[in-house]
């Protein structure tokens, strides 16, 4: 099919599978990639493979894994990125990359200088604590980042694609990406949780990070309400603020906590990005998103 004029490549089809096969993918695609993860992060300390190695190829084949079940599984066929927004995402996921080693040199030069000793506490019961920390950390900075105006202003960027997958998670502000995983990475530091723990939750946050921006049908059922989803994730993203909600992006503990918990099984958004498209740049716009959060509101008359 030719493409509209004036319109870029249109996306990509989803692939053309059985039923049969799409309730297995449905069911099977969350635990095989979570016993992925399990089994790296055991791998790796027996073997002693090298920890950074290890999550930097476990990132690429998370990526690669969920945009696979995107074709297969899809949430909606529209929500595909085309190759122009593809280029966009790819520009946006280099600063988000520069955005994460910003907030760990800063990090890492503070927990140097003032955290304590490592907790004595054996690693199965340090991951579960270590989680929970992270996971309520980055739940405050998210929800700050959207209550506080000038912060909004720098989170918004990642609001405004009108579709949610796996590309577009990477479609994000440096300074959104510091701040936020500057946060969670300040908690575990100071409570001094070992290396091993820590590389733990790398690997989770990996997971669950991409998984809940994935356009794929997958649904978890009642653990929505202990695990962040894309059912969830989705509608973190409408347009409707009302039903916006969903903070946690790897846990939904703080969302039922904090009452910003608003799934309810079939609940889908109708629209997602920002309630006021005009107020930020085109993602296209990669520029003037980078530098929206000093631009001033135009003057009303």
């Amino acid at each position: 099919m030719e493409n509209p004029p004036g319109m870029g490549p249109l996306p990509a089809r989803s692939w053309a599978i059985g039923d049969f096969s799409r309730e297995v993918l449905r069911h099977a695609a969350y635990p095989f990639l979570a016993l992925s993860a399990v089994w790296l992060f055991a791998s790796t300390l027996h073997y002693g493979w090298d920890r950074g190695t290890s999550v930097q190829i476990f990132l690429v084949g998370v990526i690669l894994y969920l945009s696979a079940l995107e074709r297969a599984i899809p949430h909606r066929d529209d929500w595909h990125p085309s190759g122009r927004e593809l280029r966009w995402y790819a520009a946006y996921f280099a600063f988000t990359m520069v955005g994460a080693v910003l907030a760990q040199a800063v990090v890492g030069a503070v927990v140097a200088a003032v955290a304590g000793p490592v907790l004595g506490l054996v690693l199965s019961v340090q991951i579960p604590v270590a989680l929970l920390a992270s996971s309520l950390a980055g739940y405050l900075a998210h929800r700050l980042a959207h209550s506080h105006r000038w912060l909004w202003k720098v989170h918004g960027i990642h609001h405004v694609p009108e579709k949610v997958n796996v590309a577009n998670n990477g479609v994000n502000h440096v300074l959104d990406v510091a701040f936020k995983q500057g946060a969670v990475q300040l908690s575990l530091g100071l409570l001094g949780f070992s290396s091993d723990c820590l590389f733990a939750v790398a690997l989770f946050t990996i997971v669950q990070g991409y998984f809940v921006h994935a356009n794929v049908d997958v649904r978890l059922g009642p653990f929505n309400h202990v695990l962040a989803s894309p059912e969830q994730h989705r509608l973190h993203h409408s347009a409707d603020v009302a039903e916006a909600g969903h903070y946690g992006v790897d846990l939904s503990v703080w969302d039922r906590l904090f009452g910003s918990f608003t799934w309810r099984p079939g609940r889908r958004p109708l629209v997602v990005g920002v309630q006021d498209p005009a107020a930020f740049p085109g993602t296209g716009s990669v520029l003037a998103g980078l530098l929206h959060p000093w631009r001033r509101p135009p003057r009303t008359a």
